[in-house]
């Protein structure tokens, strides 16, 4: 079997030996590291990459930056963003950029295994595997800690839910792709408030590729699971 080169470019040193470990028990995987983004251009003019996996923010650039100048070499190499934000305006920026996917750290080696498996096969996203319907800690952080705000802002996110996602199905259905994004966007900052990482996942998805059958699917099988559990 030929072996699949990857580039890494992480600049944090436990991440980066946790990805590359992580990445190199992958069966017949080479991983090329670099610190920052000049050390990267160096690793791309040197070998051919079938994938590559860019932290966001680098000492040199930033995640955007970087894949832009490494798509003037090769425009046709995939690419994974790896990033500690959790803020879904930073999102939408990568994904805009070009990412295919962009994974939230720290992450499990499954879930980066399943990941780079969908990237070097052209497959979507399909979300974190093992994000949960409801996260209390990531709610509680968002609302300074208040259990019963949480509790309250659920309630009514859940209230208006099923009108937002008729609005974006609506928009989806009349190709009206700028509507539906002005409608994703919205949804997916109360989603931080709220605590919703699946649904989250999803709009995530959603948004890079609004006229993907299989990403709407998982947006409105997402909308019914925080309906059903709330």
């Amino acid at each position: 079997m030929n072996p699949v080169r990857l580039l890494l470019v992480e600049d944090d040193a436990v991440s980066r030996g946790f990805l590359t470990l992580a990445l190199q028990s992958m069966p017949a995987t080479v991983v090329d590291v670099a610190t920052n983004a000049t050390q990267a251009l160096s690793h791309s003019h040197d070998a051919p990459h079938a994938l590559w996996l860019l932290d966001a923010n680098l000492p040199d650039a930033s995640g955007e930056e970087l894949l832009g100048a490494l798509r003037e070499l090769r425009p046709d190499i995939p690419a994974l963003c790896l990033t500690a934000e959790v803020l879904p305006e930073r999102f939408d920026r990568l994904h805009a950029a070009g990412f295919v996917e962009v994974l939230q750290k720290p992450l499990t080696i499954a879930a980066l295994h399943a990941a780079v498996r969908r990237a070097l096969s052209g497959t979507g996203p399909v979300g974190r595997a093992d994000a949960p319907v409801w996260d209390d800690a990531m709610a509680l952080r968002a609302l300074g800690g208040n259990a019963a705000a949480v509790q309250a802002m659920r309630g009514l996110f859940v209230a208006e839910l099923p009108k937002q996602a008729e609005a974006i199905a609506h928009a989806i259905a009349a190709d009206d792709i700028d509507g539906a994004r002005a409608e994703l966007h919205k949804l997916k900052a109360s989603c931080g408030f709220v605590g919703s990482p699946r649904l989250l996942d999803a709009i995530h998805a959603l948004f890079a590729a609004p006229d993907d059958p299989q990403c709407f699917k998982r947006f409105r099988e997402q909308v019914v699971a925080a309906q059903s559990r709330s």
